[in-house]
């Protein structure tokens, strides 16, 4: 199910360009020199990269002791489940609900050090912005987090969010460049097509959850083959 999070990158980087864009139209990248450019503008996705594996792996901790307790087949389902009912919600009634609020005093003090990291242009600006960038709050971003859980371990999880900030690096990598390059047309085409897939891949990791046997996309449970190999002695 890792491939499932560059699927989340690709898409939610359409989301991120309207959410992050902001920030990636006023990066400081040095527009007079290519090498430079090339140079603030790997700086910065790398700390996004940083940021995005550092939450996998700290959710990955909590999904390795679910996996220990041996959940992790209903905590897929129940996972896939989510998105799926989540998607469903109006967004107007979902908006009503602000999940980020336990940790707004964080998100303010992030978006103050980003304010001020966005008005340097000191060697280490890049990665600052990019690390900082990595901690805002965003919709595609938690169900990733989410998904991450479901990892056999904490580097998996790791791995997971680090192939999700992949994902979104060519179209933040062409904000960066191009500034507004999609139109509202488009973007509002993006917007319709993000839930689809988000169902598909809620349905995948229910399917992943029921243990059917099949091969990478839903293997059967450990204790199960644990089980079929004494009765088989």
């Amino acid at each position: 199910m890792l491939w499932s999070a560059l699927i989340f990158g690709l898409l939610g980087s359409f989301h991120c360009v309207g959410m992050c864009g902001p920030i990636a139209f006023m990066l400081p990248v040095d527009r007079s020199n290519s090498t430079k450019k090339i140079v603030q503008t790997f700086a910065y996705h790398f700390g996004r990269l940083f940021a995005y594996g550092l939450i996998g792996l700290v959710f990955g901790l909590v999904g390795k002791g679910l996996y220990l307790f041996g959940i992790q087949q209903q905590l897929s389902i129940a996972i896939g489940v989510l998105m799926i009912v989540i998607v469903l919600i109006p967004v107007q009634k979902f908006n009503t609900y602000n999940f980020s609020k336990p940790i707004y005093k964080l998100i303010s003090k992030v978006k103050t050090s980003l304010g001020k990291a966005l008005k340097k242009k000191t060697a280490d600006t890049f990665l600052t912005i990019g690390f900082l960038n990595g901690f805002l709050p965003c919709g595609l971003v938690y169900m990733a987090v989410i998904a991450s859980l479901t990892m056999q371990n904490a580097s998996y999880s790791a791995l997971y969010m680090l192939l999700f900030g992949i994902g979104t690096i060519p179209l933040m990598t062409t904000a960066i460049y191009l500034g507004k390059f999609l139109n509202t047309a488009v973007k509002r085409r993006i917007q319709k097509a993000i839930p689809v897939f988000v169902v598909i891949i809620g349905l995948l990791f229910i399917i992943r959850g029921m243990g059917l046997g099949i091969p990478y996309l839903s293997p059967t449970p450990v204790a199960e083959m644990a089980s079929s190999t004494i009765d088989c002695h």
